[in-house]
């Protein structure tokens, strides 16, 4: 019997209705191949020194992919990716000691520990160092002259490494390998600016005479030749047959109790995540509870705290939260305990969900779906590495997790998402074409990074002059500096602490009268901000930090106008399109919400601009739509409930998609249901949803079908984005609507 049998145990007990799945995923033994032959010498035995003595097939599969071109691994967490493509490149370096390689990490924890890593192989050769924010500017000079392996990031890489390629020269010229680990991070507006990073990369790496070949590193993904290939440039080869080894899992989904079928209200997610941990640690379990914030990660810990303390107190002082904002040696201190076995459990947010080194685990549990299968299981991977694990997700009240939770085996069988991005995107490339241009003049030879529509762009840049050279930027500054790669927003809006004048982050211009206007409750990492003024002319909204019991959502006003159709296809009971629109969008008041069960408090009058972004989306018009008082609310309802599930077609943030319900369209003549990417030019989203649409409506008709409310709720139709405050919205009539276009497929 497992040892958490009777943690389990409570949750299908006669009151208890919590555990409404758990199935056993068999083991999985390795399939192993020999070192090749051809390694050198001296690396062999480094790897025999680490006991190493034979290879997984994948990582044995990389090493002849990569002596012929760019390869890309996706596997499973813990399936050795690192191995597979360190071996290519520390024999390189083994062969050639004037060759160099840029490994470019997501997180700079990850970073530290495979530094850590390549440190301890003691590979013949390989001289690491870490080259990102936090490296004090001598040992920046030392590692530009004196590494070989030099370990980075996307925006260091954006802003400080190609804006100064000159001192970088030796290194760039010498570069055979750049290495992208977590891949599958790299999606949407992200992923489109780091795209057009690493093509300024190639441009500038082929001017000092460089070539270098591309290994990515990725979580499981539906489409990872497509995901590679934007990311390398060129078409690349797949390894996705796993040979490590899996141990037993259990996997298990958690849905806390019902307790207001008609608000939707569930038992508090925090709270039954904590009591699991506390049943666990108990029972002397290694276990890691993943948070989506850094507050949930706090309260988590607390909430577990207290439990231990009254049940067996003498475990209290073995768990600990490991989140951003901490130090390094605070964060080195728990994995350390982790590894060690002094900590018996540790509440985490995703800094530990990459493949930072934490020892032996036997439980992992998702407080919330994490937005990705992919992250999902990377997170559950965790768990089981001393024999039998345990994986759960405690599910949350949105759509996407109570959909989950009432499909269960989806996460399971159904594949992992696509990691879409745009790299095209004029929003984003815009800028990218700027920063090539202040690092070398664009010649006609760079359609090979940027296309021709690219070319064609930066023609049009007024800030772009025509030299002898090529296409030069004018300024005396370097762009990069003032493009941040997590907006595609040209005049983004800093998020300032007001008190210490601390940058807490960024804000998409295009969204900022939603999200920092003035009494606004701003979220950053889990904290709460209280929005004292947001100043359109210096974009900056100065924030103090505040605990409050509500949260705040905007009404606006919104409209759609339809560019350009690109596709279009008729369905037994809809019309479908994608193709570009403008979305026009104008914040005229801010309501504030309690937290406990969101009743409105009040509505605040706002006086903001309307503003205008080209985008994607996909729209269709019913054939069928309802003919009643009820069309309106119907076609909202629906709106919502899709928006609510298309992040399981694509990885993406609630936040990231827009939406629009008409009863009559100007220019559709018909009731009109818009869902778009909401960043200007597109990341990808709409796309995906306009290729897979059929999925998309049969999950989000399941959805309504089962959930209990009968008006609608936060788990069904209600969204906290709702730029109408969440009205009208008629639950019935929708699932009508979408239950007679999904029937008729």
């Amino acid at each position: 019997m497992a040892d958490w049998e009777p943690v389990l145990a409570y949750g299908t007990a006669p009151e208890g209705t919590q555990l409404v799945h758990r199935v056993r995923t068999p083991a999985r033994s390795a399939t192993m191949a020999e070192v090749p032959a051809d390694v050198e010498p001296g690396l062999a035995s480094a790897l025999a020194a680490a006991g190493i003595e034979r290879l997984y097939r994948h990582q044995a599969a990389v090493w002849r992919a990569a002596a012929e071109g760019d390869a890309m691994v996706v596997t499973g967490t813990a399936s050795g990716k690192s191995l597979a493509f360190n071996l290519p490149v520390l024999n390189a370096i083994a062969r050639d000691p004037s060759a160099r390689a840029l490994y470019l990490y997501p997180t700079k924890a990850l970073a530290q520990d495979q530094a850590r890593a390549l440190a301890q192989l003691h590979a013949p050769g390989a001289r690491p160092a870490i080259y990102d924010g936090d490296t004090p500017t001598g040992e920046r000079r030392q590692a530009r002259r004196w590494a070989n392996l030099i370990l980075t990031n996307p925006d260091m890489l954006h802003v400080g490494i190609l804006p100064g390629h000159s001192s970088w020269a030796d290194a760039i010229a010498n570069l055979r390998y750049v290495v992208v680990d977590e891949a599958h991070a790299y999606r949407g507006v992200f992923g489109s600016h780091v795209a057009n990073v690493l093509a300024r990369l190639r441009r500038i790496a082929a001017a000092y005479g460089a070539e270098p070949r591309f290994l990515l590193a990725s979580a499981t993904i539906a489409n990872p030749a497509e995901a590679g290939a934007v990311l390398a440039g060129r078409e690349l080869t797949v390894i996705d047959q796993d040979g490590s080894p899996t141990p037993e899992r259990d996997v298990c989904v958690w849905n806390p109790p019902l307790l207001d079928a008609e608000l939707g209200v569930r038992a508090s997610t925090l709270g039954e995540a904590a009591t699991l941990m506390v049943g666990l640690v108990a029972r002397g379990l290694r276990t890691i509870v993943f948070a989506k914030s850094r507050k949930a990660c706090e309260l988590v810990h607390r909430y577990a705290r207290q439990g231990l303390l009254l049940n067996a107190p003498e475990l209290a002082p073995q768990i600990a939260p490991y989140r951003a904002g901490y130090t390094p040696e605070q964060r080195r201190e728990i994995e350390t305990g982790l590894t060690e076995g002094r900590l018996l459990g540790v509440v985490a947010t995703s800094a530990l969900e990459l493949g930072v080194d934490i020892g032996l685990l036997d439980c992992a549990i998702s407080v919330g779906f994490p937005g990705g299968m992919a992250s999902l299981r990377q997170q559950w991977g965790r768990a089981g590495r001393r024999g039998l694990g345990l994986g759960m997700l405690v599910a949350g009240e949105d759509q996407l997790d109570q959909y989950l939770a009432n499909h269960p085996d989806e996460l399971l069988a159904r594949p992992a998402e696509a990691a879409v991005s745009n790299p095209g995107n004029p929003a984003v490339l815009a800028g990218h074409l700027r920063c090539a241009a202040a690092e070398l003049p664009l010649t006609d030879a760079d359609r090979a990074h940027f296309g021709d529509a690219g070319l064609a762009l930066a023609e049009s840049m007024p800030d772009l002059v025509r030299t002898p050279a090529g296409l030069a930027y004018r300024g005396s500054d370097h762009p990069a500096a003032r493009m941040s790669l997590r907006s595609s927003s040209p005049d983004s809006v800093a998020v300032v602490e007001r008190e210490t004048g601390t940058l807490l982050g960024t804000v998409d211009g295009a969204r900022a009268d939603s999200t920092v206007h003035e009494g606004a409750v701003y979220l950053h990492l889990g904290e709460q901000y209280l929005v004292g003024s947001l100043d359109h002319a210096a974009h900056v909204a100065l924030v103090t930090p505040f605990d409050a019991d509500y949260y705040t959502q905007v009404k606006r006003l919104s409209s759609t106008r339809i560019v350009r159709e690109l596709e279009t296809r008729t369905l037994p009971a809809a019309q479908l399109w994608f193709g570009e629109i403008e979305a026009t969008e104008q914040v005229v008041a801010y309501q504030r919400k309690r937290l406990a069960d969101h009743h409105p408090i009040d509505l605040v009058a706002l006086d903001m601009p309307a503003r205008s972004f080209a985008t994607e989306a996909v729209w269709f018009v019913p054939a069928d739509p309802p003919r009643d008082l009820t069309l309106l609310g119907s076609l909202h309802a629906a709106e919502h409930a899709m928006i609510g599930l298309l992040p399981l077609l694509a990885i993406a943030d609630r936040g990231d998609i827009g939406g629009l319900s008409i009863d009559l369209h100007p220019q559709t003549g018909a009731p009109t249901v818009f869902v778009y990417d909401g960043h200007p030019g597109g990341a990808g989203i709409a796309r995906r949803g306009y290729q897979l649409f059929e999925s998309w409506v049969s999950r989000t008709a399941a959805l309504l079908e089962e959930c209990p409310c009968e008006k609608g709720c936060p788990s069904c139709v209600q969204s906290p984005k709702c730029g109408n405050l969440n009205e009208p919205l008629d639950k019935a009539g929708a699932r009508a609507l979408l239950r007679s276009i999904a029937v008729l497929q």
